[in-house]
């Protein structure tokens, strides 16, 4: 299978590159295809320029020479592993950019005829499995009474996005700054686990 790892972190020696290295690895050694992208490595441009958004519907043309390469990767992954962090009960806005600039009109969904009031259909049928691998700051119970935004995208917006049989696994450490090594390396072997069903 050929898996896409998405990454959104900026420091190179974080806690949370340490999990994308892991899922890289973990998928390597079962002998998956993997494309690793890191969005802070490749100084991924998260705004939608004016000409984006006005060109937005047009399609191909909403495919620029800026957009088209990641999408190209989008569209030849079989999977697809979300590995980032949540910061203010959110995505990173390096992640949410890379949403609204690759996932567009005639790649992540297509509109029925109908203009505005045309259906929605999702477009990404070559997804099979979608996981979300990510750290909290906050802990369990404050991010519960926040509505925990991130993990309730992932289970609605994703699944409704890629269309997959059951719903992205949603793996989360909570409470980053104040878990134990033992915790930490717990996680870590959790989503080695995990991923290593893929």
């Amino acid at each position: 299978m050929r898996v896409h790892v998405v990454h959104a972190h900026p420091v190179e020696s974080s806690y949370n590159r340490t999990l994308f290295n892991a899922v890289v690895e973990t998928l390597k050694a079962k002998g998956h295809e993997v494309d690793a992208l890191s969005l802070y490595d490749e100084d991924f441009d998260a705004k939608m320029s004016r000409d984006e958004r006005l060109n937005y519907h047009d399609i191909p043309g909403n495919l620029t020479p800026l957009v088209k390469p990641y999408v190209d990767r989008l569209l030849a992954a079989d999977a697809l592993i979300f590995v980032h962090p949540v910061w203010n009960y959110g995505y990173p806005a390096i992640l949410k950019g890379y949403f609204d600039r690759i996932f567009l009109p005639g790649v992540s969904f297509t509109l029925d005829s109908g203009g505005d009031r045309g259906r929605l259909r999702p477009n990404l049928k070559n997804i099979q499995k979608v996981m979300f691998v990510t750290t909290y700051g906050g802990d369990r119970i404050r991010t519960m009474i926040m509505g925990d935004p991130p993990r309730r995208l992932a289970r609605r917006w994703a699944w409704a996005t890629f269309s997959t049989r059951t719903p992205p696994k949603y793996l989360a450490l909570y409470d980053m700054n104040n878990n134990s090594p033992e915790r930490l390396g717990g996680f870590i072997d959790r989503v080695k686990a995990e991923v290593g069903k893929f």
